[in-house]
């Protein structure tokens, strides 16, 4: 355990999910024992993948895949690539979805791969060898009933028809459930584009109807709007709330009457460009960080992290905030919006659209169905408002003196040490 755990244990990401872990684990007043068993995978597998460039040349890449907590179901995480990839980050990614899936009342562990590569170096032809060679090194140890990988960064639908295919000649069957976020013809979900997006309106949107009273005529604003936000706004858009300011890299678009989503998903798509919008008595500004300061009941931070701090936080108006991207708000940040009375929506149970539709495919792959998009998300908006007023009741109940984020990591420790003990791992 030591020589393998010394290939992560000095990772700040990683050292980050320990931190939280013993925080959880503090809270819910288990022992101290717990956070040691708790904090390393139960299977950690590094592969060599070696394949020959276009130029002729071999080169060699390193790829890892974590299994931390299996006592909820099969491992499930996406797989990375980048130059930076540690086995730190995905050993620390593992424990995040772990927590995540039980957070979502979903019946899996979690995982998470990646590979240490440049994507963007490589060819078509590259990648694809690179891809196959890695879902081969660790075909022994993932499976439709052991763990279900997915996508993640610089991987995409294409990646994972690569490795179902790959996975099925090894196995000798046409494995459907063996991933998820595939192409629709290979058992895929169109939804699955929106899940994320559409889980991220409807936690404000449920959130709101605790806090201000409802969602009909709540004026939102968005920050970031590529595949999340453009969603988020559309789906919040849809069920009532006026959407008043969208932004992204470019700056933002703020009227308070409410803009056209529709309009401004085409602007952005045509020209790259929110801030090309010109319907109506918009209002356009370069500074998109701004668009977190507006005057309006729900924020929906969408982009990157750290956007939420001690700088901007006492000038957040917003009095409920649903995390689409992920980490947008520092702790310190968190504490203080809470002792303002704001709700903040984690990103830990706002963005779990994608891994619910993920286990809305793979369900339906394992019994042999095929779902509609609208049966789809139907289903997803069940167990997505089922799920965020059990955690939001027991945060109530239990957890009210912390931040929601806080409450939402213990309350997904709790999940999966209590399935621990009933199995009788501890």
């Amino acid at each position: 355990m030591n020589s393998l755990a010394s290939l992560y244990e000095n990772d700040p990401v990683y050292q980050m999910a320990v931190k939280q872990l013993k925080e959880s684990i503090s809270i819910l007043g288990y022992p101290e024992e717990y956070v040691e068993i708790l904090r390393h995978p139960e299977k950690l597998v590094q592969v060599k993948i070696t394949i020959k460039r276009d130029n002729g040349k071999l080169e060699t890449f390193l790829g890892w895949r974590s299994q931390h907590n299996s006592a909820l179901g099969p491992y499930k995480g996406g797989v990375r690539y980048g130059e930076n990839v540690t086995p730190g980050e995905v050993v620390a990614l593992s424990i995040w979805m772990t927590w995540k899936t039980s957070l979502a009342g979903l019946p899996y562990g979690g995982g998470k791969g990646g590979v240490r590569v440049n994507p963007k170096a490589l060819s078509p032809r590259e990648l694809e060898e690179l891809s196959r060679k890695f879902f081969a090194g660790i075909a022994r140890d993932v499976g439709p009933d052991v763990d279900i990988p997915a996508p993640d960064v610089y991987t995409n639908p294409q990646t994972m028809a690569w490795y179902f295919d790959e996975y099925s000649k090894i196995a000798g069957y046409n494995a459907w459930g063996v991933v998820t976020a595939k192409p629709v013809d290979l058992g895929g979900l169109n939804a699955r584009v929106v899940s994320t997006g559409y889980g991220t309106a409807l936690t404000a949107r449920e959130a709101a109807k605790k806090a201000l009273g409802g969602f009909e005529g709540k004026t939102v604003a968005i920050h970031g709007f590529g595949n999340v936000g453009m969603y988020a706004a559309k789906y919040a858009q849809e069920w009532g709330a006026i959407v008043v300011a969208v932004s992204d890299s470019s700056g933002y678009i703020y009227d308070p009457k409410g803009i056209d989503v529709e309009e401004a998903i085409r602007v952005k798509n045509e020209t790259g460009k929110v801030t090309n919008y010109k319907k109506g008595n918009v209002k356009v500004s370069t500074n998109h960080l701004e668009v977190l300061e507006l005057p309006v009941d729900v924020l929906i931070p969408a982009a990157t992290e750290n956007v939420i701090t001690m700088e901007n936080v006492h000038r957040i108006k917003a009095k409920v905030i649903s995390e689409g991207a992920n980490g947008p708000t520092t702790p310190e940040a968190d504490r203080i919006l809470h002792d303002k009375g704001v709700v903040v929506v984690p990103d830990i149970l706002a963005n779990a659209g994608g891994v619910t539709m993920s286990w809305i495919e793979w369900s339906h792959n394992r019994m042999g169905c095929w779902l509609t998009d609208d049966e789809a998300l139907s289903r997803l908006d069940k167990m997505m408002t089922i799920n965020f007023h059990r955690v939001y009741d027991d945060w109530q109940k239990r957890f009210s003196q912390y931040p929601m984020r806080i409450a939402a990591y213990a309350i997904a420790v709790d999940r999966v040490v209590k399935a621990m003990k009933l199995r009788g791992w501890i």
